[in-house]
């Protein structure tokens, strides 16, 4: 009986708990934390492309969100380098050069004194004309070339050698018939072409493989056969130079030591 009163006195000096309402502070730290985990781990996943820019910006963001402030990492971006395209015989590359050869031959025509009979021509970009007047280089009606001539072949032969060019050599008459020959005025045009290839040849001026020559006659006139001004424009023997095989002139042209026609 003492003892039942005893226990009873002791619980009732026991005093009750008393717990504040609410979760603990620890939770709430842990709930933030654990939540900003989720949005981590969700950002992750929505940029499963891995975009390296879109990765770099995200992760610095992040960073930026928890406080650490550091220098984000450096990413190499690459400029993609396109093939350049190919070379044609129109390319701007070919008629620079055909722009600077032209000028290098008017300055060397100035500069050796060569006649005002020689013109020079640049046409179409990419060919360049040495025009000579007939009667500076044959005599009326011939087709062998003057001696009166040699040394201004020489000097274009000179002109032409060093230049990265071929050349075609073409004879022209006026539309006068030629009365005194048994030939007419294409086969005078072939002959003198094929004269000037000659001296050029035999007199180890030019290599053979970097010339031809061609005979028009009076069909590629370059002012009406109506004057004899005009005719005398049309009696004529064009230089015409050309980079590599632009102007049909190849391997399947005349061989060395052989002599066209």
């Amino acid at each position: 009986m003492a003892d039942d009163d005893k226990q009873g006195s002791e619980e009732q000096k026991c005093p009750k708990c008393k717990c504040k309402a609410g979760a603990p502070k620890w939770m709430v730290t842990f709930s933030d934390l654990v939540t900003l985990l989720l949005t981590f781990f969700v950002l992750l996943l929505s940029m499963a492309s891995m975009d390296e820019v879109k990765f770099t910006e995200a992760s610095s963001s992040i960073r930026d969100a928890f406080g650490v402030h550091s220098k984000p990492a450096q990413i190499d971006f690459s400029i993609p380098v396109l093939p350049s395209p190919p070379v044609s015989k129109f390319s701007p590359i070919k008629n620079e050069m055909a722009t600077k050869v032209y000028k290098k031959i008017q300055a060397q025509i100035k500069s050796d004194r060569i006649p005002e009979d020689v013109e020079l021509i640049k046409k179409d970009n990419d060919t360049i004309i040495l025009r000579i007047n007939d009667s500076v280089l044959f005599t009326q009606g011939q087709s062998a070339v003057s001696p009166a001539a040699y040394p201004l072949l020489r000097k274009i032969a000179d002109i032409i050698r060093p230049l990265p060019m071929r050349l075609r050599i073409e004879g022209h008459t006026d539309s006068t018939p030629i009365s005194n020959r048994k030939i007419g005025n294409w086969n005078l045009s072939v002959e003198r072409a094929v004269s000037v290839l000659r001296f050029f040849k035999k007199s180890d001026l030019l290599p053979l493989d970097r010339m031809s020559a061609i005979g028009y006659g009076s069909e590629r006139p370059i002012a009406p056969n109506n004057s004899e001004k005009n005719m005398a424009r049309n009696r004529r023997v064009d230089f015409i130079l050309r980079a590599n095989n632009a102007i049909g002139i190849g391997p399947t042209g005349a061989k060395a030591g052989e002599i066209p026609l």
